[in-house]
């Protein structure tokens, strides 16, 4: 098993968004960026778990946990016109882009800012944390997943 970090703005999609899903599952769709793509994939498979992330919004930061319970697959959001997430060169043929499902775990107790993220030591690797970092998905190291959903209890 692996753990990720999955970045969302609460604006367009939240954990209470997921939360209130059929089963409180959801696919993981939208993502326009090579390096994700191939993680979406060829990395993450069932059974990992994710951080999800709230992003763009005051404070940003770790919101709860989610479980992979498909592995990815050609997003089909790409070819529809009216989705903002349409993109004409992937064609059901030949996808461009792909997503996974996610499901529910828990919303944590405490929302775990980015700002006490900082504040921890045994954190400071993070790629959420590495000037530039603009990926909506980022894996997580074993010492991470432990101390960050120590903080959200």
């Amino acid at each position: 098993m692996n753990y990720w970090l999955f970045k969302s703005e609460p604006s367009c999609f939240s954990i209470d968004d997921l939360r209130a899903r059929n089963k409180q599952i959801s696919c993981w769709d939208g993502v326009r960026n090579y390096q994700v793509r191939n993680m979406l994939r060829d990395e993450i498979k069932i059974g990992d778990k994710a951080f999800f992330y709230h992003s763009s919004c005051t404070p940003p930061g770790v919101a709860g946990i989610v479980e992979v319970v498909k592995n990815g697959y050609p997003d089909h959001t790409a070819w529809d016109l009216q989705s903002d997430h349409f993109d004409p060169g992937s064609t059901p043929e030949n996808p461009r882009w792909y997503m996974v499902d996610v499901k529910l775990v828990k919303k944590f107790p405490h929302f775990v800012s980015l700002d006490e993220i900082r504040r921890q030591s045994h954190l400071k690797k993070m790629l959420i944390l590495r000037k530039g970092n603009r990926l909506s998905i980022t894996p997580v190291t074993k010492e991470e997943w432990q101390v960050i959903t120590e903080m959200g209890k």
